[in-house]
C-alpha cells in the first residue's frame, strides 16, 4: 500500500517546513535545480509506458517479442526511482512520521525537521562515493540484448545521490534561523563522530549491536521525523561500515538490487493510472452509479463510500488517488445530511485499510517481488478479504445509522439507475480488463497498467470528453516523485534485510517463531500483532520488504498457505497505517478530507474494531484467500 506522505503533512495540525528566508539566488538556483530534475523524471514515466506497452503490443498482437524492451525499462526506471527521489527530496515528500513532532512546540517542530533534513544530507554524504565506486565497477558489464555498457543504468545513482547532496545545501542555507542549522549539523556530526570513536566497543558487542543500530538507532530516528529510507540507510550504514568487515560499497549494491526488481515498474505505472480515473471522471462516474442504488437508505452513502473504495483500489492500486477520487464526490452530500465530519474521515480511513488486498494493490506487487510469491495467485487471492472487512464495516454502519432521518431523501427511479449504471459502465470495466489481461496472459503484472492506461485515456477522451491536458504533467511528475519515494525505502529496507540476513538473525527469528505454541493459527496470530505495529510504525512496503523474505519461509514450514499469509499481514500493516495517534495514513486521509485529525479520533475507534473483527475472520478462515486459486 501506498499512502502520499507528502499530503499527509499537508494537513492541518501536521508539522510544517522549518522557516526559509528569501535569497533570490538561491531560489533561483533551487528552481533551476528543480527544472533540471522534474522534467526528465516526468519524461522518463512517459518513456516506461511507451516501451512496456510496445513489449505488449509486439508480443501480443504482431507475434513478434521485443527482447529488448524488459531491458531498456530496467535501464530508465533506475533513473526514474533516482530521479523521483530527488524531486521528493527537494519538496520534502519523502515518507517521514510526524506524529510525535507534531505533538511538539512550534520552535523544537522547526529544529527537528531541520535535523531531518540534515540526516538527509549526512545519508547521501556518506554514500556518494561509494556509488561512484559501484558504478565504476559495472562498466565491466554489458547488456546482454542492448549490448550497452551497465554504468549507463548504475550512474543514477551517484547523480541521484549527488542532486540530492546539494539540495540539501540549499535547503540548509536558506533556512532563516541560523541558529537552527548549526544545532543540527551539531547534533548530526557529533552523534556520527560519538559513534565511530565507539567502533572498538562495537566490535565485540555481536548481535547487540542489532538491538542498537536496527532498533534503538532506527526508532530513534523514525520518531523524530527523519524520513523513513534516510533512517534505515544511515543505521544500515553504520552498522556495516563500523560493526562488519564488508565494505561500504554493499550499502549502495543491495539498495541497486532492491530498486531494480522490474516487477516494482508497475508502483509508477498504477500511481498515475490512478491519477488519470480520477482526472477522467471515471471515478465522480462509478461513485454516482453507486450512489444511485444505496442513496437513499440509512446510511447509504456511506455503504457507497465503503463500495466505490473497493472499486477504485481495483483500479489505481494507491491509496492517495483511491481516497483523492472518493472523498470529494461524496463527502459534500454525506454533510449536508448530517454527518459528523470526525465520523466521513473514520470511515475514510478505514476503508483504506479495507481495500488493501485489491488488486492492483502496490503491497501485492511488492510481496510478490521480495518473496517470490505468485502476483497472479496474489491478485486472485485477494478480492474476497477485502470483501469481507467491507461486510464488518458496513455492519457497523448499519448499527450507527439505524435511525437517520431520511425524509427529505428522494428515492431514484429505475431510469435515472440505468441511466448512471450506463454512464458508470465504462468505468466499471476496467478493474475486470485488467484482471482478464493478467489472467489471460495478454500482459504481465507489471505491464497490465500501460493497457489500463491506454484504456482510460480513450475512455476520456471519447467516452467521458473530460480530459485536462495542462494537468499530465503534473501528474507525471507527481508519479515520479510518490515512486521515487516509495521506491528509495525499498532500497534503503534492502540493504537493512541483507544485514539482518547476514547477521544470523534470520535463524534465530525463524527458531523463535517455529517454537510459537498453537502451531499454525499460533504463528498466524502473532504475526498479526506484529504487523499491526510494524505498519504504524513504518508503514506497509518497508515492513514487507524487510519482513517479508523472514517470515514466508516460515509460513510455509508451519503449514500455512503463502498466499493465506500475505493477506493476514496485509490486512494487518492496514490497521496500523491507518490507526492513529501513529498511523500515518490517517493524517493522509485528514489532508485529503480537509478535515482536523481531532475530529476523528473517537470514531474510528469502532471502525478498527471492526477491521480486526474481519481480520479475525481471514485468519480463522484461510477459504476466503485461497477458496478461487
Amino acid at each position: 500500500m501506498q499512502i502520499d506522505i507528502a499530503a499527509a503533512e499537508a494537513a492541518p495540525g501536521a508539522v510544517a517546513d522549518p522557516p526559509l528566508r528569501a535569497r533570490p539566488w538561491l531560489r533561483a538556483l533551487d528552481n533551476g535545480l528543480g527544472h533540471l530534475v522534474e522534467i526528465p523524471a516526468a519524461l522518463l514515466v512517459v518513456a516506461e509506458i511507451a516501451v512496456l506497452l510496445s513489449g505488449v503490443v509486439s508480443r501480443y498482437l504482431l507475434h513478434a517479442p521485443l527482447v529488448w524492451s524488459d531491458e531498456l525499462a530496467g535501464i530508465l526506471f533506475l533513473w526514474l526511482a533516482m530521479l523521483g527521489a530527488v524531486v521528493a527530496f527537494r519538496r520534502a515528500e519523502h515518507m517521514r512520521m510526524t506524529a510525535l513532532v507534531a505533538m511538539a512546540g512550534p520552535r523544537t517542530r522547526a529544529f527537528l525537521d531541520t535535523v531531518a533534513l540534515v540526516a538527509g544530507l549526512i545519508f547521501v554524504a556518506l554514500v556518494l562515493h561509494p556509488a561512484y565506486e559501484f558504478a565504476s565497477e559495472e562498466i565491466f558489464v554489458q547488456t546482454p540484448a542492448l549490448e550497452l555498457n551497465n554504468a549507463w543504468r548504475a550512474a543514477a545513482l551517484p547523480v541521484g545521490f549527488g542532486l540530492m547532496l546539494a539540495i540539501a545545501l540549499i535547503r540548509l542555507a536558506e533556512t532563516a534561523d541560523w541558529r537552527l542549522t548549526a544545532g543540527a549539523l551539531a547534533l548530526g556530526i557529533g552523534v556520527a563522530a560519538g559513534v565511530t570513536a565507539l567502533q572498538p566497543v562495537l566490535s565485540g558487542l555481536g548481535n547487540i549491536n542489532l538491538l542498537l543500530f536496527f532498533v534503538l538507532g532506527v526508532g530513534a530516528l523514525v520518531f523524530s521525523g527523519v524520513p523513513i529510507a534516510f533512517a534505515f540507510g544511515l543505521s544500515t550504514f553504520a552498522y556495516i561500515t563500523l560493526t562488519t568487515n564488508a565494505p561500504s560499497m554493499v550499502v549502495v549494491g543491495r539498495m541497486d538490487e532492491g530498486m531494480s526488481h522490474l516487477i516494482l515498474l508497475a508502483v509508477p505505472l498504477f500511481v498515475f493510472l490512478g491519477l488519470l480515473i480520477e482526472m477522467t471522471g471515471m471515478a465522480r462516474a462509478m461513485v454516482g452509479f453507486l450512489a444511485s442504488l444505496l442513496g437513499h437508505v440509512r446510511g447509504g452513502l456511506s455503504y457507497v463510500l465503503v463500495g466505490a473504495m473497493y472499486l477504485v483500489s481495483g483500479i489505481s492500486g494507491s491509496k492517495a488517488a483511491d481516497m483523492a477520487a472518493v472523498a470529494p464526490v461524496l463527502f459534500p452530500e454525506m454533510k449536508a445530511r448530517g454527518a459528523k465530519e470526525g465520523d466521513l474521515v473514520a470511515l475514510l480511513s478505514a476503508t483504506g485499510a479495507q481495500t488493501e488486498t485489491i488488486p492492483p494493490s502496490i503491497v501485492l506487487i511488492t510481496i510478490g517481488s521480495v518473496t517470490g510469491v505468485s502476483i497472479t495467485a496474489l491478485f486472485t487471492g485477494g478480492l474476497m478479504p477485502g470483501l469481507v472487512l467491507a461486510v464488518t464495516l458496513c455492519a457497523l454502519v448499519w448499527w450507527r445509522y439505524r435511525g437517520e432521518d431520511l425524509s427529505h431523501v428522494a428515492r431514484p427511479s429505475g431510469r435515472v439507475i440505468g441511466k448512471t449504471f450506463l454512464v458508470a459502465l465504462p468505468a466499471l470495466a476496467l478493474p475486470f480488463v485488467i484482471r482478464f489481461a493478467v489472467v489471460e496472459g495478454i500482459a504481465t503484472a507489471t505491464e497490465v497498467s500501460t493497457i489500463g492506461i491506454v484504456y482510460a485515456v480513450l475512455a476520456g477522451l471519447l467516452i467521458y470528453r473530460q480530459f485536462a491536458w495542462g494537468r499530465l504533467y503534473p501528474m507525471l511528475v507527481m508519479t515520479a516523485t510518490l515512486s521515487g519515494a516509495i521506491l528509495l525505502i525499498i532500497g534503503a529496507a534492502t540493504g537493512m534485510a541483507w544485514a539482518l540476513t547476514q547477521s544470523g538473525f534470520s535463524q534465530t527469528l525463524a527458531s523463535a517463531m517455529t517454537s510459537l505454541p498453537g502451531g499454525a493459527l499460533g504463528f498466524l496470530f502473532v504475526s498479526a500483532v506484529a504487523f499491526v505495529i510494524l505498519g504504524s510504525v513504518l508503514e506497509g512496503i518497508p515492513a514487507i520488504v524487510l519482513f517479508g523474505p523472514l517470515l514466508f519461509p516460515i509460513a510455509r514450514t508451519v503449514g500455512v498457505h503463502e498466499v493465506h499469509y500475505a493477506m493476514v499481514v496485509i490486512l494487518a500493516m492496514g490497521v496500523g497505517l491507518f490507526a492513529p495517534p501513529f498511523g500515518v495514513g490517517y493524517y493522509a486521509a485528514c489532508a485529503i478530507s480537509r478535515i482536523h485529525p481531532d475530529a476523528g479520533m473517537r470514531p474510528i475507534v469502532g471502525y478498527i474494531l471492526a477491521l480486526l473483527v474481519g481480520l479475525l475472520v481471514i485468519i480463522l478462515v484461510p477459504w476466503f484467500s485461497i477458496g478461487f486459486l
